[in-house]
């Protein structure tokens, strides 16, 4: 269960890696990969419209005796997503800063994330929180379908 990758990651190419591992990502309610703080990564997914066929692709999976796991992309409500726009902007400002910083590796995410939740007065964080909630409730509805 994922609000997605966070967007201030290269989605793309994280989506690709996964694949590679033979990780099954799918979309829950979605064909969009959701990108954390927005409902829309920009990433197209398969989706799944029920806790019970995302149980069935991990059944599927089991049955086929494949060992990777099934991400389920879970958007954040539309209620709680920081602004699309004001999500690019401010992502781009931080990279910029990152950039001028010298800021690199390991220590480029959390400068971002830090960047974005001044830039946002906190809305990140509100976001953070309202991701993990929306990921609690449909993990638990897919493993009462998996116990079933």
């Amino acid at each position: 269960m994922s609000g997605g990758v966070k967007s201030v990651l290269d989605i793309p190419a994280t989506l690709e890696r996964l694949e590679t591992l033979g990780v099954v990502v799918v979309g829950y309610r979605t064909t969009r990969f959701p990108g954390f703080y927005v409902r829309d990564s920009g990433c197209d997914v398969d989706e799944v419209e029920s806790a019970e066929q995302a149980a069935a692709v991990a059944r599927a999976r089991d049955g086929l005796g494949l060992r990777a796991a099934v991400l389920v992309g879970n958007p954040v409500a539309a209620e709680a997503q920081i602004d699309p726009e004001l999500h690019d902007r401010v992502l781009a400002e931080a990279e910029h800063a990152a950039a001028e910083a010298g800021t690199r590796g390991k220590a480029i995410t959390p400068f971002l994330l830090e960047h974005m939740h001044r830039a946002t007065e906190g809305r990140s964080l509100e976001t953070n929180v309202a991701v993990y909630r929306g990921n609690v409730a449909v993990a638990a509805e897919i493993a009462h379908a998996l116990a079933s």
